[in-house]
């Protein structure tokens, strides 16, 4: 007897018209016979023996049927019109839908099926679901819906038609300066609207920042977002690595359990470094080996790597990615007035506070006389010349003494 298979192949050879129902029948008649007298063969083998079918079009039919079974899934979702698939990972299918009530476009993620039977991919699926539907703000990848239809999980979520960071970086050429500040810039805004909400993103990295054909940049996949108030989740991740190596902040390596804003900084930094440079921060021949550089060993300044980057861009980027969290940016906001200054053509004034402050700590420790001014009450362009602070401040020194002498002479001689 013909299998299932068999015959789901004998209707879509007829639907697509490469062979007709008199020869698929006598194909079907001929595979009895042979079963009668012990012999089993499938319908196609006997469809390529008889000269109705070759080889290639049955690879790419067999093909095309995969991808309907992939499609089965999102066509069980009631009130949307499968209108294609976008992309696939280990994770979910993503596919592009038509929410038929509104009539609007739309992206349906789709756990897959063996997923489905692991409960805490399920509940990672839904709290993805829940982070997403928490946040309103026109950076963020908006959430419409997420439930379960015939046995699969799916979110239904804004259609985004563009591309990713990702799609850029990958062909090696980095950003211009100010391309790449504009759309950190956003995805800064995006952060410190989770952020204020309490939620911290864990995965931000050039896939999961999205760029419309309008320019709008949008933060997608909440699929790693926890409410940094959740200790039970939080707990019951202590000690595993959430997050992607090439991007992963050091508390996030080590597992930590009070993970917060600082870790998105991070790797919103890592990213930044990526997208200005060509290239990703560490290299490795494994995972485990690139996020022990992010522990241990020193970054690589981007403004060495791309020499035609200003000294702001370097300093921020490295204060993002300081390996203590205390060393870097105290909150979004300031890193957002740092990536807006820039942008205005100013110094970054939180980086090239703390930049200033470490080398008069560097100066004093070697054994030099500085300057007891605070560099915070010293107007931050003057660094703009690229000289040490303390050379500024004696030249100031010397300039004013000199004016004070001329002035004394000048007093003299009416006297």
């Amino acid at each position: 007897m013909p299998t299932d298979e068999d015959s789901q192949l004998g209707r879509k050879l007829v639907e697509r018209k490469l062979a007709t129902a008199n020869e698929v029948a006598l194909c079907v008649a001929r595979q009895r016979e042979l079963e009668e007298q012990g012999k089993a063969i499938s319908l196609a083998d006997l469809l390529i023996e008889a000269g109705y079918l070759t080889k290639s079009q049955l690879h790419r039919l067999a093909k095309s049927m995969d991808d309907d079974s992939m499609y089965r899934p999102a066509q069980q979702i009631p009130g949307f019109q499968i209108l294609g698939k976008l992309g696939q990972g280990a994770m979910a299918t993503v596919f592009k839908a038509k929410q038929l009530s509104l009539d609007r476009i739309v992206a349906i993620k789709v756990l897959p099926k063996r997923l489905s039977e692991n409960q805490e991919f399920v509940d990672r699926f839904y709290r993805e679901g829940r982070a997403a539907a928490r946040l309103n703000h026109p950076n963020i990848v908006q959430a419409i819906d997420v439930g379960e239809a015939g046995g699969y999980h799916y979110f239904v979520m804004e259609f985004i038609d563009g591309k990713t960071v990702y799609d850029e970086v990958s062909s090696g050429a980095p950003y211009d300066e100010a391309g790449a500040n504009r759309v950190v810039l956003q995805v800064a805004y995006a952060l410190e609207h989770a952020h204020a909400r309490g939620f911290i993103h864990r995965d931000v990295k050039p896939k999961n920042i999205m760029i419309t054909r309008e320019g709008e940049v949008k933060l997608a996949d909440m699929g790693l977002a926890r409410d940094i108030s959740d200790y039970e989740t939080a707990s019951a991740e202590a000690g595993r690595a959430y997050g992607t190596p090439y991007y992963i902040s050091p508390e996030q390596i080590r597992g930590e359990i009070n993970i917060d804003f600082r870790a998105d900084i991070y790797s919103l930094g890592a990213t930044f470094y990526h997208m200005v440079t060509g290239r990703v921060p560490y290299e490795g021949p494994t995972p485990s080996a690139v996020m022990h550089k992010h522990l241990k060993e020193p970054l690589t300044p981007a403004d060495h790597l791309n020499t035609r980057l200003s000294a702001g861009i370097g300093e921020i980027i490295e204060l993002m990615m300081a390996k203590k969290r205390d060393d870097r940016y105290p909150s979004t906001k300031e890193l957002i007035a740092d990536l807006e200054a820039v942008a205005a053509g100013e110094p970054p004034y939180q980086a090239r506070k703390k930049y200033d402050h470490a080398l008069l700590k560097n100066l004093a420790t070697s054994g030099e006389t500085v300057s007891q001014a605070a560099p915070e009450d010293l107007d931050p362009s003057m660094a703009e010349t690229g000289k040490p602070l303390v050379i500024l401040v004696l030249s100031i020194a010397l300039a004013l003494m000199i004016l004070l002498n001329i002035a004394l002479l000048i007093f003299a001689d009416f006297g």
